[in-house]
């Protein structure tokens, strides 16, 4: 397990006394990175903006951020990094940005398990937007198993044909805790032949990232997706910044999402034409959130540093490039940590014979979350009888509204804890002995 004695002591909330066990929703912000944003706000200034010494060193510190983003995840370069306000957003980007290129016919797979953020807009799509212009596009839902929670990859593959323009998936699920075999989809996405306007013949793979980035190794290159999206605010970094990745050549000629601002070339507009700015600037408009944007790269730096020795900083506040092996071993430290939770979680709750305990039951098909209902209790008494005792947890559908549908659940509604590299073992002990006395 990751030494949580040596990093408990830097998170606020921690010292506070709290058994945060909401950590799917967000995470807590270590006292590294509130101590930083003070240092920030003294030499703080816009960027792109100015010629004054303290633009240029935000300047500086704001791009070498995207740097830090992209070698996390194995993107080639800071040009296939576009910074949006959260996972919805960035998922929101791609939809409008690929909106002109559908054409009559053509369908959108997803599946049960999304999160809404993955579901509505491409319903939003199919259902309000093109047929507004005349133009019939189909949204499909793959299934998953009830019991064990996995994703039915032969009816996924029934859904994706000739006329597939874009699979979009959950590497994660919020919800079930399920970890998606992304590489099988891909393969899936692959073999449509579907064919693109550049004449490459696949559908886009489009990964949501949010509960997959902040816990598992991901590597963009090997795992062969177009776009993954993901947010900060679930590993260690404040609200307000989520990301996006795409690979380069659909970027150069997708249309942007949002226009104005940083996004158009310094001084090409005209009344005849507008040219764009080189990437990934062509799509930032506006003034970005920069000091998040900065705290969210240095939240990526402790992440490794509190994973990989504990007390210790290589990579914080430093210019240092992410090594790709000290990537690896870091998640798989965080993974490693994270099942050892889950696999306590799910000794103790499965006891419990009035729980049903929803996904994978095997501590290595999922994510440290557990979402469960009571027969003889609601989600919602559960989730406030567990905050009287000190426990923080989630009651409700946690936006995976279509998979509490699926279940048949009346309420729509789960109680889910959900846990992170800075909670311990009695941290899930007193959680699930918790809930065993609620129930």
């Amino acid at each position: 397990m990751i030494d949580t004695q040596k990093i408990r002591n830097f998170f606020p909330a921690i010292k506070a006394g709290r058994i945060v066990s909401n950590n799917a929703a967000s995470t807590q912000c270590p006292i590294q990175l509130l101590d930083l944003l003070k240092k920030l706000i003294v030499q703080y200034d816009n960027v792109h903006r100015g010629q004054s010494r303290s633009s240029l060193l935000t300047t500086r510190e704001f791009e070498s951020s995207y740097d830090t983003i992209a070698q996390f995840v194995g993107a080639p370069s800071r040009k296939n990094i576009i910074l949006y306000r959260n996972t919805t957003e960035a998922i929101n980007s791609v939809m409008y940005s690929l909106l002109t290129e559908f054409r009559d016919g053509d369908n959108v797979v997803t599946t049960f398990m999304e999160h809404n953020s993955n579901y509505v807009p491409w319903y939003g799509l199919s259902k309000e937007i093109l047929p507004k212009f005349g133009i019939s596009v189909e949204c499909r839902i793959a299934k998953f198993d009830k019991e064990t929670g996995q994703l039915d990859l032969n009816h996924l593959k029934s859904l994706v044909d000739k006329k597939t323009k874009l699979v979009c998936c959950t590497g994660a699920s919020n919800f079930l805790g399920t970890k998606n075999p992304i590489k099988k989809i891909r393969e899936i996405a692959d073999a449509s032949g579907y064919v693109q306007p550049d004449g490459e013949k696949k559908s886009y793979l489009l990964i949501d990232g949010a509960q997959t980035v902040p816990h598992l190794f991901v590597n963009v290159d090997e795992l062969g997706v177009d776009f993954l999206v993901w947010s900060f605010h679930k590993m260690l970094a404040p609200f307000g910044v989520g990301a996006l990745y795409a690979r380069e050549e659909l970027l150069v000629k997708m249309r942007p999402f949002l226009y104005g601002g940083d996004m158009i070339a310094e001084g090409k507009v005209s009344s005849e034409r507008v040219d764009y700015n080189s990437l990934p600037w062509k799509f930032t408009a506006g003034t970005p959130n920069i000091l998040g944007t900065i705290l969210s790269a240095q939240a990526i730096r402790l992440l490794m540093d509190f994973s990989l020795n504990p007390g210790m900083y290589n990579y914080f506040m430093t210019d240092k490039k992410l090594e790709a092996t000290d990537i690896g071993r870091a998640m798989e430290n965080i993974e490693s940590h994270e099942k050892i939770l889950i696999t306590e979680a799910l000794k103790i709750l499965s006891n419990l014979p009035s729980l049903e305990i929803l996904g994978p039951k095997d501590p290595n098909d999922r994510t440290d979350l557990v979402a469960f209902t009571c027969r003889n209790k609601s989600p919602f008494e559960i989730a406030e009888k567990l905050s009287e005792l000190g426990i923080e947890s989630r009651a409700g559908c946690h936006c995976a509204t279509l998979a509490h549908y699926y279940y048949k659940l009346n309420p729509p509604a789960s109680c889910r804890l959900s846990f992170y590299l800075y909670n311990n073992i009695e941290d899930i002990r007193r959680a699930c002995l918790a809930v065993k006395k609620c129930v």
